[in-house]
């Protein structure tokens, strides 16, 4: 993700957090510490950075579904999206979008209702509720790990 700004990283890291993530990235962009973190999720889920996308790419974990979120024609609508076991969400920032490039590497596109780019954090967190209400073991304490 190349995120506009950081408040937008935050809150998705928290949104992640609460959603059973185990991780979440940064491309380009680096974290800065959020005075407004109350539930401190830098100490929960890590947090790793990359400075481009092959450097990422290169470091995506075995076995696991590299998914696109990008308003892109033949993506599939989130509502019908089947969510791979393993999966890493790969979100633009709402201006620039994924470049075609990286869309073309993703293993999955999906998207998300509407006509207009939302920000990082909101858009994050939507597919991750998708994701946990589709996959309830997803979320700790639902028959996970």
């Amino acid at each position: 993700m190349h995120s506009v700004k950081e408040l937008n990283i935050g809150t998705l890291w928290r949104s992640a957090y609460i959603m059973g993530a185990s991780f979440i990235f940064t491309i380009g962009n680096r974290y800065s510490h959020q005075a407004g973190d109350v539930t401190r999720t830098w100490t929960k889920i890590p947090l790793f950075h990359y400075n481009d996308f092959d450097e990422f790419y290169s470091n995506l974990p075995h076995d696991t579904r590299l998914v696109g979120v990008e308003m892109e024609e033949g993506a599939v609508e989130l509502s019908e999206f089947d969510h791979p076991q393993r999966a890493v969400y790969l979100l633009g920032n709402e201006q620039l979008g994924l470049a075609q490039g990286v869309v073309s590497r993703c293993h999955a596109l999906v998207k998300l209702p509407g006509e207009f780019s939302l920000n990082v954090a909101v858009a994050g967190s939507m597919v991750m509720y998708d994701r946990v209400s589709k996959i309830p073991h997803s979320l700790p304490g639902r028959g996970g790990e």
